[in-house]
């Protein structure tokens, strides 16, 4: 993730301004020459002249030529200091949402990843395991209803078996031909992977 940098003079600036701010330079007193600035904080001559710039322009301090540079306001060294607090509380404000949205579409990634493999490796059982029964209530009316299985045709118009029926909260195991489907029973039947919607609908004609 990119970040903003501050430039080395504004650093040199928050820090001169830090030193008035806490009376260190007190308003009135003169600082060094830029020169003996700029070996004070380890920087060129020039970025301590950007630096004092960036004070002068605010009023913070005033160059006076052939006597150094006055110290002008600790007040607006303080709101200086106050705004560059608030910018740099934004920014990490900013970056924070940057991550934490990078880090949630990494993590829909992966969830999406995971159910992609979920729902493969459930085909391959389902594929691999055809006795597996596939489970269908029959809650809606059905012409089909009233009749037994073996009248129905039902492996013959589905390619399914059943091997169970619910009916009235009793389960019936490998229920015979002659067995009868009413509404509410629950199916158990076996047969490959559109063998749900092949029962589906033989008994409710969906298309």
């Amino acid at each position: 993730m990119p970040t903003i940098r501050e430039p080395r003079y504004r650093k040199i600036a928050y820090q001169i301004a830090q030193k008035i701010a806490d009376n260190n330079y007190p308003v009135g007193s003169k600082l060094h020459a830029r020169s003996t600035l700029s070996a004070a904080f380890g920087v060129s001559s020039e970025t301590a002249r950007k630096a004092i710039s960036v004070l002068a322009d605010l009023e913070i301090v005033k160059p006076v030529h052939g006597s150094g540079i006055e110290v002008l306001s600790r007040e607006k060294a303080k709101i200086f200091l106050n705004q560059a607090q608030e910018t740099s509380d934004i920014q990490t404000i900013h970056s924070q949402i940057k991550e934490t949205i990078s880090q949630q579409k990494r993590e829909i990634k992966t969830l999406e990843e995971s159910m992609s493999r979920l729902f493969d490796q459930t085909q391959r059982v389902q594929y691999h395991n055809p006795l597996n029964p596939f489970e269908l209530e029959l809650i809606s009316d059905s012409s089909k209803f009233g009749q037994s299985i073996a009248s129905l045709n039902f492996w013959q118009s589905t390619g399914a078996t059943i091997v169970a029926l619910m009916h009235n909260d009793e389960l019936v195991i490998s229920p015979g031909p002659y067995a009868v489907i009413e509404r509410g029973d629950t199916l158990y039947f076996v047969g490959n992977e559109v063998a749900i919607n092949h029962v589906k609908n033989f008994f409710y004609d969906t298309p």
